[in-house]
């Protein structure tokens, strides 16, 4: 949606340091608002910029101003969760001139009933391609490109790993899309969603919900992904898993005293030392729970 349309729907674009975002995840390629463009900026920030709750672990808020954002996830070897790092992309898109909206998603895997639609997408058209695509660079697990939303698209690849999109209609005839994967238990759910616009005080408003809400399982211990085109890394409090694109899976438990050097080898995240040393203490509420039992 362009400032034309609604000039209230922007994207900090113009604060955005596009060199030094496209540097950090590597990007070269063409800076126009084509298909072959957004595919390469998809793949390189889903590859390079981690997913990670740890500012709330830390006790610390999660601002999604661009500064902010920009110090952690650009100047910094920091990631951030889905508002945080799609906050980020859609400047860059906004910058580079692309046509999107942002919408929002509800997970369903791992959802002990319904939850509220707290994850953040965009929708992006492009200058060369009539289609809608679906693009997620901040769920941590892909996919590696952006998705065609296509009714008929059912089982697709991207690289090695396997999605699916489904198409059904709610009890008022909206169009509700559902994200599948292929992963260990085999197909499963990965989110639902529609593609009613929302705004950068929606995302604000979520981003609110995820980090203090008492159900919100982002506040109750680490949570860190790495997603890579044949591996995809997760620490799940003190477990570290990696998952490949077969559904195998390896996994390993870990002290608390090994997360700092596992979160710089694995995940790219450089804590400095005092955020290392409050890490190590895993005061996190799901480790205090551990140890009053």
């Amino acid at each position: 949606m362009s400032d034309a349309v609604d000039p209230s729907y922007r994207w900090n674009g113009a604060e955005l340091d596009l060199d030094a975002y496209l540097a950090r995840i590597g990007y070269d390629g063409e800076r126009t608002p084509t298909l072959a463009t957004l595919r390469g900026l998809v793949y390189a920030h889903t590859t390079t910029i981690p997913f990670e709750n740890l500012e709330i672990i830390l006790g610390r808020g999660v601002p999604l101003d661009m500064e902010p954002l920009q110090d952690k996830l650009i100047r910094r070897p920091r990631g951030g969760y889905c508002y945080e790092q799609v906050g980020v992309f859609a400047a860059a898109l906004e910058r580079l001139g692309f046509e999107f909206t942002g919408i929002s998603g509800r997970v369903v895997m791992g959802a002990h009933g319904l939850l509220p639609a707290t994850h953040a997408l965009l929708r992006v058209r492009t200058a060369d391609d009539p289609h809608a695509w679906l693009v997620d660079v901040g769920f941590g697990a892909g996919p590696l490109e952006p998705v065609e939303l296509t009714a008929g698209r059912g089982e697709f690849a991207l690289g090695a790993w396997r999605f699916a999109l489904n198409l059904a209609y709610g009890p008022v005839g909206e169009e509700e899309w559902t994200l599948r994967q292929f992963g260990r238990d085999g197909w499963i759910d990965r989110y639902t969603f529609t593609v009613n616009p929302q705004y950068r005080i929606d995302y604000v408003v979520g981003s609110h919900y995820v980090a203090t809400a008492p159900r919100s399982p982002f506040n109750q211990r680490p949570f860190v992904q790495r997603f890579l085109p044949v591996a995809h890394h997760v620490l799940d409090d003190t477990t570290w898993t990696t998952a490949y694109p077969d559904g195998t899976e390896e996994m390993r438990a870990l002290e608390p005293a090994e997360l700092p050097k596992v979160l710089a080898e694995v995940f790219d995240i450089e804590l400095d030392a005092a955020d290392a040393a409050l890490l190590v203490r895993a005061e996190w509420p799901a480790a205090v729970a551990r140890r009053v039992r």
